[in-house]
């Protein structure tokens, strides 16, 4: 499912634009820009079988946050970070099948998706990363939230630099009275 457009004007034109406006060019490139460049490739895959033990180790080695389980090489669930602390807080048994603790069928993204789709999934659901599959259902990569952030910066450098450190701060007086 694609997300829908930037609100329209009665004119035809999405809310807000102006002509000429960089912002407005961003908006456009987020809806028909793929997010493939962004994803880093090469996710640790794990059979179901695998224990939560040997997940922890992998993650740690390869620096990463998240493992992704597959069964004959589709994507059937993915562990994270997160879950990792949930496991750890409740005291469980690291020797499990990792099947028994994954997230099953996660929310993924296809090959061919685009950064808008990457991020209205990811705000919808609250995820920091998204595996990414072909269309076999073959995990090739994860994107991260990080690397939005970042293609976020390259396109609106002036508006994220110029931000002040609490955007949302509003102050009881007014300064300089």
């Amino acid at each position: 499912m694609v997300p829908p457009g930037p609100p329209q004007t009665s004119h035809g034109n999405p809310a807000g634009y102006r002509a000429g406006s960089t912002a407005m060019g961003c908006l456009f490139n987020l809806d028909t820009d793929r997010a493939d460049p962004l994803y880093s490739r090469h996710p640790i895959n794990l059979e179901p079988h695998v224990a939560v033990r040997e997940a922890f180790r992998r993650m740690n080695d390869q620096g990463r946050g998240a493992v992704l389980i597959c069964r004959a090489g589709v994507l059937v669930g993915i562990f994270t970070e997160r879950d990792a602390l949930a496991l750890l807080a409740d005291g469980a048994d690291l020797d499990v099948a990792i099947e028994q603790v994954m997230t099953a069928n996660p929310v993924a993204l296809s090959e061919d998706d685009t950064v808008a789709t990457a991020i209205a999934k990811m705000s919808t659901g609250g995820y920091r990363r998204l595996p990414i599959i072909d269309s076999d259902g073959r995990p090739t990569g994860f994107l991260k939230a990080n690397s939005i952030l970042h293609f976020l910066v390259d396109h609106f450098p002036a508006t994220v630099y110029n931000l002040p450190p609490t955007p949302h701060h509003a102050t009881g007086t007014r300064e300089g009275a």
